[in-house]
């Protein structure tokens, strides 16, 4: 009774998109049977490789492979990398991307979903060197240098943030955080959520404690002219926050709610 029901829904919250625009992803994946989703695997805990069995576990694989449940359909997960997560959506390699921070820039080509996670910038240097460094302001200065990860959002707001450093951008799979790790920089700056996982993996590390910046909220990239696709996940969002599917998830990672 429990599968009718859910094969039921499907269908029901299919036929509008069916009717209004044949040519959707919704429906393309509802009648491939796939869901294919573009993902880093480098970003914990939203998205991260398991190198013992090369698959991806974390916070928003647990999203999407509820979302391919509820549709009824497979999951496929395509390798990306930040620098080209955006092209990935525009040359439709994938459906829909794990979450991403929504910036003005990656709006201009891309379309995003409603959102469900909310984070705060913090930076991250070694722990030997936080009297050098105990503040923002002092980050920001001709002899340091910050690292970025090539594609990312902190790659855009480092710029804004430190002017007067040197900037020093890694492309993937090298992260930045490694940088100031192995001394190749003096600091980077990442999302809050990463930064507490970075700092129990390596106590050489420590977060610098002035406040957080930024707030940035986390949402899932689609073709920015399908917006049957993006209703679509928009209203299956809303359905599983009001179900308290999100809450739960929260918790299972020891996340902040939104």
């Amino acid at each position: 009774m429990e599968c009718m029901k859910k094969i039921i829904l499907v269908v029901l919250l299919a036929l509008l998109p069916f009717s209004l625009n044949a040519e959707s992803k919704l429906n393309q994946i509802l009648s491939s049977g796939e869901l294919k989703v573009g993902t880093t695997g480098d970003w914990d805990p939203m998205s991260m490789k398991d190198p013992a069995t090369n698959k991806y576990v974390g916070f928003d694989i647990d999203v999407m492979q509820e979302l391919a449940k509820d549709m009824g359909v497979k999951i496929t997960f395509v390798p990306t990398e930040w620098k080209t997560i955006v092209s990935g959506i525009t040359s439709g390699r994938y459906d829909v991307s794990t979450s991403v921070t929504k910036t003005a820039k990656r709006a201009e080509v891309a379309g995003f979903t409603s959102t469900y996670y909310k984070y705060g910038t913090v930076p991250l240097v070694l722990k030997k060197n936080i009297k050098k460094f105990p503040t923002w302001k002092s980050l920001n200065g001709e002899n340091v240098t910050i690292a970025t990860t090539l594609g990312t959002s902190q790659e855009e707001k480092a710029k804004e943030f430190f002017p007067k450093s040197k900037l020093k951008s890694v492309e993937s799979p090298a992260r930045d955080f490694q940088e100031v790790l192995s001394g190749r920089a003096d600091g980077n700056i990442t999302s809050s959520t990463e930064a507490n996982k970075l700092v129990v993996k390596y106590p050489q590390l420590v977060i610098v404690q002035d406040g957080e910046k930024n707030p940035a909220f986390l949402a899932m990239m689609v073709d920015k002219n399908d917006q049957v696709w993006n209703d679509y996940i928009s209203e299956w969002i809303k359905k599983k926050q009001t179900s308290g599917f999100f809450n739960k998830l929260l918790a299972k990672y020891n996340l902040k709610s939104l």
